[in-house]
């Protein structure tokens, strides 16, 4: 069985190196999104009990910043993501949250398939709705506020961020519009 496991990986294909602006201008988009909704995490709501910065923040980054032609990097999937995904993480842990053990499993697995409902599948999201569960009392505090901050608002910091950035950088462009895909009974 491993050995057949290894032999489907001989033809796996590294992607394509990077230029090296784009990995600069990845860097200069993810350390000024991750600053701004940082900063204002610990400047501006500093005892307050609210946050605008959750961990997931940190995947969407890589691939609103570093993968900017991905379909789940596009606005849609991040910002769709990110409130689904706290939807249903806040609401698996106010059903469940006496048995964490079930709580986790049912919010990542009821997000994802939730994102893929709405096509707004966005990797971050499930990690968003696994926050909800296992962050801790500041999170759990906020209840569904925490659909709105920091979830979704936090998302379109990000989002704004990734927009000025990817256009101001030569040779990028964000967001990608939607690949039209037709299948032949379309065409008949």
């Amino acid at each position: 069985m491993f050995r057949n496991y290894i032999r489907k990986g001989k033809n796996f294909a590294f992607p394509a190196s990077v230029c090296r602006w784009h990995i600069v201008w990845s860097w200069i988009g993810a350390f000024t999104g991750i600053a701004l909704v940082s900063t204002i995490s610990s400047f501006v709501l500093e005892g307050t009990g609210l946050t605008l910065i959750i961990g997931s923040f940190g995947a969407s980054a890589v691939l609103i910043y570093g993968a900017v032609e991905s379909p789940l990097a596009q606005p849609r999937n991040l910002i769709g993501g990110h409130f689904v995904s706290a939807i249903v993480g806040v609401a698996c842990w106010q059903l469940l949250g006496d048995h964490a053990y079930l709580a986790a499993p049912a919010a990542v697995a009821t997000a994802i398939a939730v994102m893929q409902f709405t096509n707004t599948l966005h990797p971050p999201g499930g990690a968003t709705a696994l926050i909800a569960v296992i962050g801790g009392d500041q999170i759990h505090q906020l209840g569904y506020f925490y659909v709105i901050m920091p979830a979704t608002i936090g998302a379109v910091l990000l989002l704004i961020v990734a927009i000025v950035i990817n256009h101001i950088a030569p040779g990028r462009s964000y967001p990608h519009p939607p690949k039209i895909i037709i299948t032949p009974e379309e065409t008949e």
